[in-house]
């Protein structure tokens, strides 16, 4: 009986189509896709104990140990499992590592009970193949203007504003600064990279003539952009947003204390402003060295004395004169530095609204 099976991989990614991985747990961990749910045909440990099996005596000894450990009611179960899965999601598809003997497996028992479900040809590392390449190959030949700006310029916000923008630090879950990490954790780097592809991909087929990123380095908190991708990027040329330090230490302000507290608090409960506190000055530590001693303990202080604060307005006070401190004598010379060294180009200067329509005023539609 022959089934199904396809390496239309670009499809996938343009319908976001729902995909069923049977891998074991611990491979999904390692890396997975947008859209993907792990309902395995082997456990962490069954999946060890057929890999030595196969080592030791080979693939058929292999095969029947796996089928001896699932037995019926395994498979019952794990079917049942699925079909709940497929008719939530009937136009998924089906993948293992390598597509082969896991998802094919899986096929076979889902058609026992009249279930068709197309199998990726080649599986995991086929698709994840196809989006590197993806991204190496789109990042080369699409023209990007790089958004730059001193911290708290509203970069973000205004990259969200256009359509042919990419949030690389959304893709990372992560700010991009020492105290840019959010409350859950940020995708692992395979994640990201394929995420990363996913926006790439989708991007292209848009026909946008030109890619709008935020200007970060190769790292966004824990993850980093794969080198040939980050190169290309880096390729661009520069449009720096200038806004007025009073409005930058609000942005600041807004995003890093009012709405982390709040993402905080709502992932850890009453724990939550605490284990906020705690990563403010872990972050403050993590780059002691670089402010010297005398203005860490100035900004240590003065964060203590705010996080101390009975009302919200008091707190407010205190932390806009934290951040301020923190903008103009860390972020700020860091930054200028930064822009003296680059070789990106610098094309154009304004605020939000002359940023813009400077670049909506860019030819955007191939």
């Amino acid at each position: 009986m022959t089934l199904p099976v396809s390496d239309d991989f670009l499809s996938l990614v343009l319908n976001e189509t729902p995909l069923l991985d049977v891998r074991a747990p611990v491979e999904f961990e390692k890396g997975k896709f947008i859209n993907a749910t792990n309902l395995p045909i082997l456990s962490d440990e069954e999946r060890r104990l057929v890999g030595t099996k196969y080592k030791q005596e080979g693939n058929a000894a292999a095969v029947r140990l796996a089928e001896s450990l699932i037995k019926n009611e395994g498979k019952q179960r794990r079917v049942a499992l699925w079909q709940e899965y497929l008719k939530k999601n009937p136009d998924a598809k089906l993948y293992c590592f390598r597509g082969g003997q896991r998802s094919g497996i899986a096929q076979e028992w889902l058609k026992e009970i009249g279930i068709d479900i197309i199998r990726l040809k080649g599986g995991y590392k086929a698709f994840r193949n196809f989006l590197m390449q993806q991204s190496e190959q789109i990042s080369a030949i699409t023209p990007t203007l790089i958004l730059g700006g001193r911290t708290g310029s509203g970069k973000t916000i205004l990259l969200n504003k256009l359509q042919n923008s990419i949030d690389l630090e959304a893709i990372a879950n992560h700010r991009g600064s020492s105290f840019g990490a959010f409350a859950n954790a940020q995708p692992s780097q395979i994640d990201f990279e394929n995420n990363l592809a996913y926006k790439l991909i989708q991007f292209h087929h848009k026909n946008f003539h030109t890619l709008v990123l935020e200007h970060e380095s190769h790292n966004i908190g824990k993850t980093f952009i794969p080198k040939p991708v980050y190169d290309n990027f880096m390729q661009g040329k520069l449009i720096l947003l200038e806004t007025p330090i009073e409005i930058r230490a609000q942005i600041t302000y807004e995003e890093y204390v009012v709405l982390a507290l709040q993402e905080y608090e709502k992932y850890y409960g009453k724990e939550g402003l605490h284990i906020w506190a705690e990563k403010v000055k872990a972050g403050l530590q993590r780059i002691q060295k670089r402010l010297g001693n005398q203005l860490y303990s100035q900004l240590t202080e003065l964060f203590e004395e705010a996080y101390s604060q009975h009302t919200q307005t008091e707190a407010k006070t205190l932390y806009l004169e934290w951040i301020t401190l923190l903008l103009e004598r860390y972020y700020d010379p860091m930054y200028d530095y930064q822009i003296q060294k680059s070789s990106l180009p610098v094309i154009f200067k304004g605020d939000e609204k002359a940023v813009l329509e400077f670049i909506q005023n860019q030819k955007i539609k191939i």
